[in-house]
Order: structure tokens, then C-alpha cells, then sequence
């Protein structure tokens, strides 16, 4: 008997829709995959590391002026903290006796049998709650109301230093802080440094050796050309001055100048002699010698050793003596370099210098255009 059913219409399955999917799914999948395995950035230039490792150390300098700073504050903030500590046990000292003093005006209201409010006031933790009482005070001789009054002296000076000892402290931590941070902020730009040179190749090493003496050479020649002029500058004032001289009959006029300026020279040689002597030591960041300087630790001690004391960092250094142009430069002047002031050199004519360069460096002579010059200054 034939079936009367009708036949089962057949569904198409999406098989190849999901396969499409798929496909397409795994096309981006490789697609993000071979760009993520892509080439990374390129490798910075031989020129971008040394424009990089130059600023770096420009930063550690002035980082180390920073560090200099805080040290030599930190050092003062503890002198003075320990001075007010001193003061402050003095002044408990003088507090007691004045206590011991009242104690014993006390004692012999006891002993004598009269224990008067007196001698609550004596034995009282505030004495000045009973100060007012007038009629205490009425009962009181002029040697006890002196003995209260040294008292509540003493009390209000140790009350005082104890303040001022506290806020002393607290500025000491604040300044040992700073202390810490700049010496991490040294450590770390110097760390970059050194990072950035240890991954150059030998022969990147090499273009870079040959970058930098390039630019010393370059350095060189301005030096030449500023001794040039200033050579050229002294001849024409030694002329004028012997003209002026004849002119007025007193013979020549290059004789040994002023008793000041005779004294000044004499100071920069001093400052010279010193500084030609520290060549070949090498520079530490924070180091004041004799082993070893940083930039204005030299310069400082450069000068100390003529007799004159100048500031420690190159911050305050600049601020001192008279500001020199580039021209007028004289042996002795401090030249100082960047933006922020974070070198120094001491001159030494012919547009050379004499300083403590950079970590890994020595002490060493260099023209003063090795470098942007912020300004210079004569500090005596």
C-alpha cells in the first residue's frame, strides 16, 4: 500500500558559510600574528646615542649640583639641630634649679609648720595657675617672687627651644630626602648612560670615538679663534696705553698695573697652579678631593687654595663675583655651561679650560666651547 506521507523536505546545513568564518578568522589570526612578528623599532644611530648619553650626563650633572646642594644643607641643618639640642638641655638644666630653688622655699614652710597655698603653688605642676593670686602673692618675700619669675623664664626659653628644636629636626629629614632622591636621580641618568653605551657594536664604538673628536676639533679651532682676538684685543689696549703714556710723559704704559690687579693675577695663578695639579684625577660625582672632584668641587677648592671661599655648587657659584663676557675672559674666571648651570671650568686663556669633566673622565684640560656656555663669572 503505497504511504501517503509527504516527502521530507531537505534543510541545507551552513557548513560552508561556518567554514568561510573560519578561513576568515584564521586569515586575521595570521594577519595580527605577522604583525606582531613584526620587525621591532629600529636601533637608534651612533649620532642619536651620543645626542642621548650627552643629555643624560647633562642631567646627572645637574642632579649631582642638586646632591651637592642637599648635603651641604644637611650639614648645616645638623650642626644647627645639634647646637639647639645642646641649648635645649642647658635650659632643663637651668629649669631644675629654678624647680630645686622653689622646692626648697617649700620645704621650709613645712618644716616650719606653716603650709601655706604658697607651697601649693611651689609644688604645683603649673605654677603659673597660681601666679595671678594676689593674694598669694601678698604672702610671698621679693627673693620667692624673684625665684617664680626665674622660673617661669627658664620654663618659657626651654618651652621655646624645644619648639624650635623640633622644627629643626623636621627640616633635617626633609633635607635628608632630598639628599636620597638626588642621589638615586644621579645613579639612574649615569645607569641609562652606561646602558645606552655598553649595547654599541666595536664598530659603533668606533663612529662614535670619531663623532666626538670631530667635535673636539671643532671646539679647538673657537678656542683658536677667541685667543686670536683676545691676543689681537691686549695688543691694541698695551698700544693705547703706551701712547697715553708718552703722550703725558711718563714713559711706557705697560708697566705692572695696580696694586689690585697685581693681586688679582697673583690669585689666578694661584687658582691655575692648583687646578694643572689635580689633572689626570678623576671626577666623582658629589667628591670635593683631594682624590677626586666633581665639576664645581674642584672649581671650589681651585679657589680656596688663593685664599677665597666661593659657594659649592655651580648654582650659587655663578651668583658670585662679577659676570665676565666670553671675550674678556682672564685666567681664573669660572665659565659655566647649559641652560640649567649644571658645569663649570676654571679658564686658563687661549680659550682652554681646566675641569672635572664627567664620571669615567679625568680631570683635563678642554676649550671652552666643548660645550654651550651659559655665562662666566670673576670671583675675585
Amino acid at each position: 500500500m503505497a504511504s501517503h506521507r509527504k516527502p521530507r523536505t531537505r534543510v541545507r546545513t551552513t557548513a560552508p558559510a561556518v567554514g568561510l568564518t573560519t578561513a576568515a578568522l584564521a586569515s586575521v589570526t595570521l594577519l595580527s600574528t605577522q604583525s606582531a612578528m613584526a620587525a621591532p623599532d629600529p636601533k637608534p644611530g651612533v649620532e642619536d646615542v651620543q645626542k642621548k648619553v650627552d643629555d643624560l650626563y647633562r642631567q646627572a650633572g645637574a642632579a649631582t649640583q642638586q646632591y651637592n646642594q642637599a648635603k651641604e644643607a644637611s650639614a648645616a641643618q645638623r650642626a644647627k639641630v645639634d647646637a639647639l639640642l645642646d641649648d635645649v638641655a642647658e635650659r632643663a638644666d637651668k629649669l631644675n634649679e629654678a624647680r630645686r630653688t622653689l622646692g626648697s622655699y617649700a620645704a621650709a614652710q613645712y618644716r616650719s609648720g606653716s603650709i601655706t597655698p604658697s607651697a601649693t603653688f611651689f609644688l604645683a605642676d603649673d605654677p603659673q595657675s597660681y601666679f595671678d593670686q594676689s593674694q598669694l602673692m601678698d604672702r610671698m618675700t621679693s627673693r620667692q617672687q624673684q625665684a617664680i619669675t626665674d622660673f617661669r623664664t627658664q620654663q618659657a626659653k626651654a618651652s621655646k627651644k624645644r619648639a624650635e628644636a623640633v622644627r629643626s629636626l623636621e627640616t633635617l629629614t626633609t633635607t635628608q630626602t632630598t639628599l636620597r632622591t638626588s642621589k638615586q636621580d644621579v645613579q639612574k641618568k649615569l645607569g641609562e648612560a652606561r646602558t645606552l653605551l655598553s649595547k654599541l657594536t666595536a664598530e659603533e664604538k668606533a663612529r662614535l670615538a670619531a663623532i666626538e673628536r670631530k667635535k673636539e676639533a671643532e671646539a679647538r679651532r673657537k678656542a683658536q679663534e677667541l685667543a686670536k682676538q683676545q691676543a689681537a684685543a691686549k695688543a691694541e689696549a698695551d698700544r693705547k696705553a703706551d701712547e697715553a703714556a708718552k703722550e703725558s710723559g711718563g714713559g711706557t704704559g705697560t708697566g705692572t698695573g695696580s696694586g689690585s690687579d697685581s693681586s688679582a693675577t697673583t690669585g689666578a695663578e694661584k687658582v691655575l697652579a692648583f687646578a694643572r695639579a689635580q689633572i689626570g684625577k678623576p671626577y666623582v660625582w658629589g667628591a670635593t678631593g683631594p682624590a677626586s672632584y666633581d665639576c664645581s668641587g674642584l672649581t671650589q677648592a681651585a679657589w680656596k687654595s688663593a685664599g677665597v671661599d666661593i659657594p659649592r655648587t655651580t648654582w650659587d657659584q655663578v651668583k658670585i663675583g662679577t659676570r665676565v663676557a666670553t671675550a674678556d675672559l682672564r685666567p681664573g674666571d669660572l665659565v659655566f655651561f647649559y641652560d640649567d648651570i649644571s658645569h663649570v671650568g676654571i679658564y686658563k686663556g687661549d680659550g682652554m679650560m681646566i675641569h672635572a669633566p664627567k664620571p669615567g673622565a679625568n680631570v683635563r684640560e678642554e676649550s671652552i666651547y666643548y660645550m654651550p656656555i651659559y655665562g662666566s663669572v670673576r670671583p675675585a
